[in-house]
């Protein structure tokens, strides 16, 4: 019996085994979080990288072009013979142009599918409209843009004969249709969020079912529906193969939306191509350009995180 029980004991080299792999599982365990944090800087430094870039780069065109001039003067002409002219106020109208386009497009028909999809759609149903509306997220936007400039385009000149090839209602359009499967998609995620309790009592006090989707539900899911609508703003603003295919390069400040424009995101394509050599004052101002438009999407992005958080509901 004595020698059993000594044969039951681990032996010494099982004993060294057993330490040498506790250890190894310490050092992993010590070395996992800084792995992850490398990772995770990878991203941070990035950005800080991007911004250093546009930054270093923005101040160097600011050097030769006075920085009031930039922010309101009403002329782009960078390419003028005799004395070019560098108003950004142009490029932003473009810009704001096409993206209030968009939104009027994008937000009655988002949040409208998002309703049917949330309150009025089965599951089978569900199941197979949200992944087919989600599918336009994943067109190519310069698929996007030939269908803006050869079908869009020709169609509307119909209605309005005035239209010229290149112009703000085309794109503006399209690029709503690009951003409607995000508003869609985020704003019915927020209202299947809505408990179904909140919906069984209004039905239980006499409401109808669309009283119940635009009184009840909307309103608790206001959060998410809003900062989907000002995400989608922010992607419209940084959209580039639609409106740099159907816009044109006509930089004007002015509310028309027939006649050709030109976007901050159009400028950077069109002078990236090579219209612009290396060290030239034109060649600063796309880094002047980019970090407006860095600016814009920045505010767009900060916005969204604070209505969120402002309007967020808890159930």
């Amino acid at each position: 019996m004595g020698q059993k029980q000594v044969s039951d004991q681990p032996s010494v080299q099982e004993l060294i085994a057993r330490s040498s792999g506790k250890k190894q599982k310490k050092v992993i365990e010590k070395l996992i979080p800084i792995i992850l944090l490398l990772i995770a800087s990878v991203s941070v430094l990035t950005t800080f990288g991007i911004v250093g870039t546009l930054i270093v780069e923005t101040v160097i065109f600011f050097s030769d072009v006075p920085i009031l001039d930039f922010l309101f003067g009403t002329e782009w002409f960078p390419f003028a013979n005799t004395e070019p002219l560098f108003g950004i106020l142009p490029l932003i109208a473009g810009t704001l142009k096409v993206t209030a386009i968009a939104v009027i497009v994008a937000v009655p028909f988002g949040i409208a599918s998002a309703i049917f999809l949330s309150e009025y759609a089965s599951d089978n149903t569900r199941r197979i409209i949200k992944p087919v509306l989600e599918v336009l997220a994943g067109v190519p936007t310069i698929v996007y843009g030939f269908f803006a400039l050869t079908f869009v385009t020709p169609l509307l000149q119909q209605i309005i004969p005035d239209l010229k090839i290149f112009n703000a209602l085309s794109p503006g359009i399209v690029v709503g249709i690009m951003i409607l499967p995000m508003i869609a998609s985020l704003s019915e995620d927020a209202m299947s969020s809505v408990p179904n309790s909140i919906r069984e009592g209004a039905l239980a006090m006499g409401s109808t079912k669309l009283e119940v989707a635009l009184k009840v539900v909307l309103p608790a899911a206001l959060s998410g529906i809003t900062a989907s609508i000002v995400l989608a703003i922010s992607r419209a603003i940084g959209e580039t193969m639609i409106v740099s295919l159907a816009g044109g390069s006509t930089p004007k400040f002015d509310l028309n939306v027939t006649d050709s424009i030109q976007t901050m995101t159009a400028y950077i394509v069109q002078v990236s191509s090579g219209d612009a050599g290396y060290g030239t004052t034109i060649y600063y101002s796309i880094y002047s350009v980019g970090f407006t438009l860095f600016l814009f999407t920045l505010l767009m992005n900060y916005l969204a995180h604070v209505i969120s958080k402002k309007y967020r509901e808890e159930y």
